[in-house]
């Protein structure tokens, strides 16, 4: 492939919302913060290593008597508040542009916890209400 001498029409995908089949046993709750899990089901972030970032659930849903994919969730896709974490993982506005890390399905913490935690999503902006975290 040789390098552009004119302008190119390039699509653009804006993902919003997927449908993701859920993980055994879970309860996923509007406005959550979920993950991917290593078996590819979503399921509400967790202390976790082998977690993917999802974005937030859209609506409640309940799969804790079902299998794995017996239901499906939507999963947002965007910029969500969290809530922030505490003492040495508190997120700041010098942390904007890094990663964030899952503590539980509300809460994003600065570090990885000693390789306890995964990565959810990029620092967008902190307030005094949380923390803004991009999804993609």
């Amino acid at each position: 492939m040789t390098a552009l001498s004119a302008d190119r029409p390039t699509p653009r995908a804006i993902p919003d919302k997927r449908r993701v089949p859920v993980a055994a046993g879970v309860k996923l709750f509007a406005g959550g913060l979920v993950a991917i899990n290593a078996g590819g089901f979503l399921t509400p972030v967790t202390a976790a290593t082998t977690l993917k970032a999802a974005g937030r659930c859209a609506k409640f849903t309940d799969n804790t008597s079902g299998g794995n994919g017996a239901v499906s969730a939507d999963q947002e896709l965007g910029t969500f508040r969290w809530e922030n974490s505490s003492a040495a993982d508190l997120i700041t506005r010098a942390d904007i542009g890094s990663d964030a890390y899952g503590v539980d399905d509300q809460t994003v913490a600065k570090t990885n916890g000693g390789g306890t935690r995964s990565v959810v999503g990029k620092i967008a902006d902190v307030d005094d209400r949380g923390v803004w975290v991009t999804h993609n």
